[in-house]
C-alpha cells in the first residue's frame, strides 16, 4: 500500500483532492490530502514558505508514513520538492502536478520575470496575501461551470510570504525519484528548469490532455497517473 500525500496549489486546501482521494483508496492505497498553513481551514495561521515545507514534513512524521508518494500541484511543487528531500527513506516518489519546482535560493515569483512585479504589487495591495482567481480566469481550462464555481467558492487568499521567500535545497534534489505531469493546454513542453531535471535518469515526464487543475477536471485520470508513478498500477 502506498501512502499518497497530496498538496494543492495556491488558494486551495485539502478539499481540492476530494474526487481524487476515493479513486486512490478504491485501488487499495491510502491518501492524505493536506491543507497548508494560511489557507482554507488554517487561514488564520501565519505562514512563510518554510512553514509550508514543515507542514508537509510534520504530517508525514506525525502519521509515521512510509512508502510515500508526495504530490504537489502548481505552487505546492516548491514546498513539496523541499519536503521530499527531508523525509529520506520514507519517500517512494515525488510527483509534480503541472507545478513549479524548487531551485535553491529562488522563490515562486523568481520564475515570473514578466509577472513578478504584478504578483508582488497584488500581495502588497491585499494585506500580504495573493487574492484568489475569479471565475473568468478559469476559462479554457477544461472545467465545467459547476467545477469553476466549486473552486472559486473554496479558494482563500494565499499568504504572500510563501511566494516570495527562497527555497532551500541540500543539493540532492535532482537525484530524487520524480515524475513531472505536464497538462497540455499549458504547453506540452515543461520550462527550462524542469527540462534540465528530466535529463536525469530518476525523472520521468507524463502528460495529460486537460487544464492546469486536473484534480477537478480529470480526477480519475490523475489518480491513475499517481498510482502508476508509485509503480503499483491498478
Amino acid at each position: 500500500m502506498t501512502n499518497f500525500v497530496l498538496v494543492a496549489g495556491a488558494w486551495l486546501g485539502s478539499w481540492a483532492w476530494d474526487e481524487v482521494v476515493p479513486e486512490l483508496r478504491a485501488a487499495g492505497h491510502d491518501a492524505h490530502p493536506l491543507t497548508l498553513s494560511g489557507l482554507a481551514g488554517k487561514r488564520d495561521v501565519p505562514a512563510g514558505q518554510q512553514t509550508h515545507v514543515q507542514d508537509i514534513v510534520d504530517e508525514i512524521e506525525r502519521r509515521d508514513l512510509h512508502d510515500v508518494v508526495l504530490a504537489g500541484h502548481s505552487y505546492a511543487g516548491i514546498p513539496v520538492g523541499q519536503a521530499a528531500e527531508r523525509i529520506g527513506g520514507r519517500l517512494t516518489r515525488v510527483v509534480f502536478v503541472d507545478s513549479s519546482v524548487p531551485a535553491d535560493g529562488e522563490s515562486f515569483v523568481s520564475a515570473w520575470p514578466d509577472g513578478r512585479a504584478e504578483v508582488e504589487a497584488s500581495i502588497a495591495a491585499h494585506g500580504g496575501f495573493w487574492p484568489p482567481l475569479t471565475a473568468a480566469d478559469y476559462a479554457g481550462q477544461d472545467l465545467s461551470d459547476a467545477q469553476i464555481a466549486w473552486i472559486v467558492a473554496g479558494s482563500t487568499p494565499h499568504p504572500g510570504a510563501t511566494l516570495t521567500e527562497p527555497a532551500a535545497l541540500s543539493g540532492a534534489f535532482g537525484g530524487l525519484p520524480a515524475t513531472y505531469l505536464a497538462c497540455l493546454p499549458d504547453g506540452a513542453e515543461p520550462g527550462e528548469g524542469v527540462a534540465a531535471l528530466l535529463v536525469g535518469e530518476d525523472w520521468r515526464l507524463v502528460t495529460l490532455d486537460t487544464g492546469h487543475w486536473p484534480m477537478f477536471s480529470r480526477p480519475r485520470e490523475l489518480a491513475q497517473i499517481l498510482i502508476d508513478a508509485a509503480g503499483k498500477g491498478s
